[in-house]
């Protein structure tokens, strides 16, 4: 899975938890908490999904590296099992 792919499944996910949210306005470096009003509970959520759909365990010591959208999706293509 390249970091496209891996931005399509996140972006997709993203719209699930926050079906509101209009992806295309938001800046994919920032902090996705604050870009689409995620509270820890939604953020933990994504977390859970992200492993589920794609096998990439993201342990809590890592999430500052996969706050924002680019940085979720650079660490899904670099964790991802073969």
């Amino acid at each position: 899975m390249n970091v496209d792919e891996s931005r399509s499944v996140v972006a997709g996910l993203v719209e699930q938890i926050a079906p509101d949210v209009d992806l295309t306005s938001i800046d994919p470096e920032r902090d996705m908490r604050r870009e689409v009003d995620l509270d820890s509970l939604d953020f933990q959520t994504l977390v859970e999904q992200v492993a589920e759909a794609t096998g990439v365990e993201i342990p809590e010591t890592d999430y500052p590296q996969v706050r924002s959208l680019t940085g979720m999706s650079e660490y899904i293509a670099a964790h991802v099992p073969s």
